[in-house]
């Protein structure tokens, strides 16, 4: 089994900045693609950003890039996700994902072709932004 633990979540003024992080313990290494979705009340969950389990291919949502940024220490098997110049439509509990499948880049995220299920999910930290 996996555990990942999400943290960093928090109020803040729009065009502010927060940086989330997400860190996995269990049956795991640094061997497997992790992301970040997010679900506002009354909202499907929604992809935001990922990457890939090496580091070297990144994917974001249209509705953060150039805002948002993904990235990882596979030493400590944490993601990472800086987020710069939150908007009130960032407000939504944020989710860190882990790929139950080694050695995957994340693509199947950004294309939205699998299954929540085969993703181990974090518990969620809440991220609200004010105007």
């Amino acid at each position: 089994q996996v555990q990942l633990v999400e943290s960093g979540g928090g109020l803040v003024q729009a065009g502010g900045s927060l940086r989330l992080s997400c860190a996995a313990s269990g049956r795991t290494s640094s061997t497997y693609a992790m992301g970040w979705f997010r679900q506002a009340p009354g909202k499907e969950r929604e992809f935001v950003a990922a990457v890939s389990w090496s580091g070297s291919n990144t994917y974001y949502a249209d509705s953060v890039k150039g805002r948002f940024t993904i990235s990882r220490d596979n030493a400590k098997i944490t993601v990472y996700l800086q987020m710069n110049s939150l908007k009130p439509g960032d407000t939504a509990v944020y989710y860190c994902a882990a790929d139950k499948s080694p050695f995957t880049n994340g693509r199947m995220w950004y294309r939205g072709t699998t299954s929540p299920v085969d993703n181990y999910w974090g518990q969620g930290t809440q991220v609200t932004v004010s105007s």
